[in-house]
């Protein structure tokens, strides 16, 4: 059998930069044990699959796999998946949609403004932050980015946050050294035997365009990607994070993050946080597609 899929890039305004992403957009008939052999054979950060939906306040359920495992949610499958799904739907006139996927952690509304009959601006709402305790081994982050410990910023912590996905947030102090990180697998593979430490994505306020805000690289070798070239699901919690921390101000905060320089995939990251007082109420993660390719999967 032949399943159509589509491939698209996500979070840039240019094929060939931001991440990757193959979607299938109805996979209610592709066996349970092919989705993991899928996502290694497309070979991307991630593939997403389609399916309807029992949940009454979802318009479809979505299953996100990296090359290495299945995860309960993730911003840029998210996003480009909407876009898909926009696209399929008859969108004459339209200004804005919302279309609400079931992920593993539940409901997801994602938000899409048109820009002459296609989706433009995709921003999809996370779950507010989970914050866990300071990480005290700050030595041992430092050589697992192959970074001396003051290249770390001094007076901030390295924190687990997680919107859905934990990730492990290291404030770098300038973007020399966040360009200059090796990652050491031997050291991750200890830390997480030892610590269960989550994905790591190091940050520094010092960027490649003036425009931008924040600069990024994140790391998950556990989900098979040793380096990613944009990570929404990283952004709710560096955006939990700057906001708890009043980084770039108190209050709610909007920022643009750039990552994806170091592997040639320049990306672009809108994110914004609400506060209420010191509480986290709402957090967005956006940004803009490109589609790149379509196929058919062929099946025994």
């Amino acid at each position: 059998m032949g399943y159509k899929y589509y491939t698209l890039d996500v979070f840039t305004d240019v094929a060939f930069g931001g991440n990757q992403l193959a979607v299938f957009p109805d996979a209610s008939t592709i066996p349970d044990d092919k989705l993991q052999k899928i996502a290694n054979e497309m070979n991307l950060s991630e593939t997403t699959f389609v399916y309807p939906t029992e949940h009454p306040e979802c318009d479809y359920k979505v299953r996100i796999f990296t090359p290495g495992q299945e995860l309960p949610m993730a911003g840029h499958p998210t996003l480009g998946t909407t876009f898909v799904l926009a696209n399929q739907q008859d969108t004459a006139g339209k200004v804005e949609m919302t279309i609400t996927l079931e992920e593993g952690v539940g409901p997801i509304p994602v938000n899409v403004k048109f820009e002459n009959g296609q989706p433009g601006l995709i921003t999809m709402q996370q779950p507010n932050p989970k914050i866990s305790e300071p990480f005290n081994d700050r030595q041992s982050i430092a050589q697992l980015l192959s970074l001396s410990e003051d290249q770390l910023v001094e007076n901030l912590p390295i924190q687990v946050l997680d919107c859905g996905v934990p990730y492990m947030i290291i404030p770098v102090k300038n973007l020399k050294s966040v360009e200059a990180i090796k990652f050491r697998l031997d050291i991750y593979d200890t830390l997480y035997q030892e610590n269960n430490i989550p994905f790591a994505l190091a940050y520094t306020l010092e960027t490649v365009h003036p425009n931008n805000d924040v600069h990024c690289r994140m790391f998950a070798p556990e989900a098979g990607v040793l380096e990613d070239p944009a990570t929404g699901s990283a952004h709710g919690p560096l955006g939990g994070y700057l906001a708890i921390y009043e980084i770039l101000g108190s209050g709610d905060i909007q920022f643009t993050s750039e990552q994806g320089y170091e592997l040639g995939r320049p990306s672009e990251l809108k994110v914004e946080i609400q506060k209420n007082g010191d509480q986290i109420t709402k957090v967005l993660v956006g940004g803009r597609c490109v589609p790149v390719g379509e196929g058919m999967l062929m099946l025994d």
